[in-house]
């Protein structure tokens, strides 16, 4: 086969240039973490820092106060700790909620990747706080970068023989796939420097090679039907297909991403399409085949279009899976059938396999605190002392204490009654189906609020679906600060991307399964225009759905909005 890929010419990136001149990802951070006159480091560490699993970021609320001072920004850096298939043990939890205490900002972010998040940490303590992690048999390693990601998998793996193996496989992807570079332990875990030789170099990242991806790259495992980890919004999705209760392997499927840019049509958010089957073993090679074909012709120039979406749009679909199939060696089979019904989670108990129970805990924006009438972080800690099971975040931002014995059930079940731990039901459905990312104030790519601001938005559309009896309908809403997507904006039924302070982008129609994309409604709107359109499109939602009609679906049937039939008609 002859082989008429290219990759777009021209100049490259300036981070390429950073990532070539860093020695596998060292740079100057070392020093960087070591000078003692600023709380920052340089622009170019801090690019090399995401490898590391954190950036640095500075609190946007004292920005105007601070340069009235004449003071440098409140630096702070964001750290970001891998957690494959979003599974920590009890122990690990305390150890999250001690280094959050200690060296955070007295709180964790449980993110839409299932991994955790702590803000807060000076760079005096980023060390240490990385061996702590690292102690507890976590790590931070490729949490950010031009890497592959966390790799997500469905959160509660012991509810079935089958999702324990799934389980396996997406954890094996994560740690296969890291980048083999020693940079991260010699930096902060005082690994020895092993001495380079040109063999040695050669060697270092046979998969990535010395420039790593043009972009991050993120993979997610499903397992049907339940689509909570959104598997086409991933670059590479898997979907798990089962036969008589057997695991018999996955459809692949390829492209996917959230981000975009604000008036730039040649960014948009993309579904992942399904190319083919594999078998369980042969996973991780095909996994490792796609990702080498991003790194060798994935967009090195324009950042912004240098995600492997870009690149399956720019090369054909056909001609990616005929190079995939070149690179492994033998043809895909055809897809298996599948089939997704929702995107959520199922709170409250749920029984598993062998006398095992999990409870899914509804956490408003993913963030584990202790707010002034809600002790959930204490109640939490209470809880992971005398847990002898898992915690599993999910990636909607929620948390299952999971493998819960028969015997620790009645305790647990008295710790979630006396700290109020909730399951959500008494909030609306809707409330249960959001997700917001971090943005303001430590995000410094937001242009306007979401975790601090869906709440109070939350309380003011729920009444409108009260008033239309609409409090047990998911409609998946999702919410963030700028148009990079962290909370998947784009797979909402109801979507807002932020445009400046108070003002939103709305979008409508996504399919409450993951499978379709929303499209623009209205632009650059504040909560007044909001609530107004919402206070006329749930009404009529209430009177004329058809039977089992989801929201999306519905705008999308009565003309309120065009279908999104691919990413790259975002914005027609």
């Amino acid at each position: 086969m002859v082989n008429t890929l290219k990759a777009p010419e021209g100049t490259p990136s300036d981070v390429e240039d950073i990532k070539e001149r860093s020695n596998y990802l060292r740079g100057t951070l070392a020093e960087s973490m070591l000078e003692p006159i600023s709380a920052g480091i340089s622009d170019d560490d801090n690019r090399l820092m995401k490898f590391h699993g954190s950036y640095l970021q500075d609190d946007r609320d004292l920005r105007n106060e601070r340069q009235k001072q004449k003071l440098e920004p409140a630096y702070q850096f964001m750290l970001r700790v891998r957690t494959p298939g979003g599974v920590s043990t009890p122990a690990q939890w305390l150890v999250m909620d001690d280094l959050a205490q200690k060296y955070g900002n007295g709180t964790l972010k449980l993110t839409t990747r299932q991994a955790f998040q702590m803000h807060g940490i000076l760079k005096w303590n980023m060390k240490k706080t990385i061996q702590e992690i690292h102690a507890s048999l976590l790590d931070t390693i490729a949490a950010c970068g031009d890497v592959n990601r966390n790799v997500m998998c469905n959160p509660n793996p012991n509810q079935s023989e089958v999702h324990s193996e799934v389980f396996k496989w997406s954890k094996k992807l994560s740690d296969d796939l890291l980048p083999r570079t020693r940079a991260y332990h010699e930096l902060w875990l005082d690994e020895e420097k092993v001495a380079s030789t040109p063999e040695f170099d050669e060697e270092v990242e046979p998969m990535y090679g010395p420039l790593y991806l043009p972009r991050k790259f993120k993979i997610g495992v499903a397992v049907p039907p339940s689509n909570d980890i959104d598997v086409f919004s991933q670059d590479l999705g898997f979907i798990a297909i089962i036969e008589e209760g057997q695991l018999v392997g996955f459809n692949i499927a390829i492209g996917g991403g959230m981000g975009m840019s604000h008036g730039d049509k040649t960014t948009y958010p993309q579904l992942a399409k399904v190319i083919g089957f594999c078998k369980p073993e042969q996973m991780v090679d095909v996994a490792e085949k796609i990702i080498t074909i991003q790194r060798d012709y994935g967009n090195r120039s324009v950042r912004k279009n240098a995600r492997f979406k870009y690149t399956v749009d720019r090369l054909g679909l056909d001609n990616v899976k005929a190079e995939l199939e070149n690179r492994l060696g033998w043809a895909l089979p055809e897809a298996k059938s599948y089939h997704f019904d929702h995107n959520g989670d199922r709170y409250g108990w749920v029984k598993g396999v062998k006398g095992k129970w999990h409870f899914t805990l509804f956490v408003e924006g993913g963030r584990i605190a202790d707010f002034e009438e809600y002790k959930l972080m204490t109640g939490l800690r209470e809880i992971a002392k005398i847990h002898t099971g898992d915690f599993r975040l999910t990636g909607n931002q929620n948390l299952v204490i999971a493998d819960v014995s028969s015997q620790k059930k009645k305790k647990i079940s008295e710790l979630i009654e006396q700290y109020g731990l909730t399951d959500g039901k008494h909030y609306s459905a809707i409330r249960r189906s959001s997700l917001a990312c971090v943005s303001l104030p430590t995000c410094g790519l937001a242009m306007a609020e979401a975790e601090r601001y869906l709440p109070v938005l939350m309380d003011k559309i729920e009444a409108i679906v009260d008033k239309n009896g609409l409090s047990d309908k998911e409609i998946t809403i999702r919410m963030t600060g700028c148009p990079n997507g962290c909370a998947r904006h784009a797979l909402g039924e109801i979507g807002f991307i932020g445009k400046a302070p108070g003002k939103y982008n709305m979008y409508l129609g996504a399919a409450h399964d993951g499978s379709r994309l929303s499209k623009m409604y209205r632009e650059n709107i504040g909560e007044e225009e909001i609530l107004n359109v919402l206070g006329e499109l749930l009404p009529r939602y209430a009177k004329e759905r058809e039977q089992d009609e989801h929201f999306g679906d519905f705008v999308v049937r009565s003309g309120v909005i065009e279908a999104t039939t691919d990413g790259m008609n975002f914005h027609n």
